[in-house]
């Protein structure tokens, strides 16, 4: 059955809008793009509903691109940037161009692997989140091979978001989130960071336009052959992170980036909340 989805996915263009998307930014990843594209499809097609995955590619100089071409897969849509523009830049426009009901980004280390999507899956469908995020730090996450370099390092970065945007999410770094569709496409229309800070600033944005957040603590492997240098990935997110709460204060000044309006199947509640902030934002 799974080999039957499998191909009939690999063969056969979706009729209708998927179900999913996912997102997959790339740079200079031939060695494992094929493996990842053929785990990643192998469980989501034996899932039983229609999705299709999106390569974003970031510029990359080696022969991603060419192997993904290669593979030939009817639902697999391919993104070429011309230049390296950085993986925030290759994550929005691969959700821009999604049509899912359901939107997964998710790194092409694999690091989280694909099976925990359903984990992240499972709120959004029960009306009780709008974005989930693949934790490695809440209760009941299951992480592997991570240095004390990088943990010390997270445990500060972690820090300064708390106090710098207010966020309460012990882990906004780790690469596999899920969103609803509208709020996906919402979030990153409004998006401006292009580096690794980007998913930084979609969750500062989800938590000013009132969308609900939920941690869901994920297994997590390191990767072998990481390129994130520690000190310098920490000095750009600092960075970075006062640009997020520029970008904030000059939205809040001039109106910009206002709420849409809650989708129909948010609860009576939420969408009186909504409502009344919406409200409370057009008199600012």
């Amino acid at each position: 059955m799974t080999l039957a989805s499998y191909r009939k996915w690999a063969s056969v263009p979706n009729k209708g809008q998927p179900r999913l998307s996912v997102v997959i930014p790339t740079y200079n990843e031939e060695w494992r793009i094929l493996p990842t594209v053929g785990a990643i499809a192998t469980h989501i097609s034996s899932l039983g509903f229609e999705w299709e995955m999106i390569i974003a590619d970031d510029g990359s100089s080696d022969s991603t691109v060419d192997l993904v071409r290669s593979a030939d897969l009817a639902n697999l849509n391919l993104l070429v940037a011309d230049t390296n523009q950085g993986k925030g830049s290759a994550v929005r426009r691969g959700v821009l161009a999604s049509r899912g009901e359901y939107v997964l980004f998710a790194d092409a280390d694999q690091s989280t692997p694909i099976e925990q999507m359903d984990l992240l899956l499972d709120p959004i469908r029960r009306n009780e989140a709008d974005v989930t995020v693949g934790s490695r730090s809440t209760d009941g996450a299951e992480v592997r091979g991570k240095s004390l370099a990088r943990h010390a390092m997270s445990k500060g970065l972690n820090a300064l978001v708390r106090r710098g945007l207010g966020l309460d999410i012990d882990d906004t770094q780790c690469g596999f989130k899920l969103f609803e569709a509208n709020a996906a496409r919402h979030l990153f229309s409004l998006q401006t960071i292009d580096g690794f800070s980007f998913d930084l600033e979609v969750l500062y944005l989800a938590k000013r336009h009132n969308y609900r957040v939920l941690e869901v603590p994920v297994e997590w492997i390191d990767a072998p052959g990481s390129t994130v240098a520690p000190i310098k990935v920490a000095f750009l997110f600092v960075l970075d992170l006062f640009k997020i709460r520029w970008h904030g204060l000059r939205r809040q000044s001039t109106g910009r980036g206002r709420p849409l309006r809650p989708s129909p199947s948010h609860d009576m509640g939420h969408l009186a909340a909504s409502e009344s902030d919406t409200a409370k934002e057009l008199l600012k």
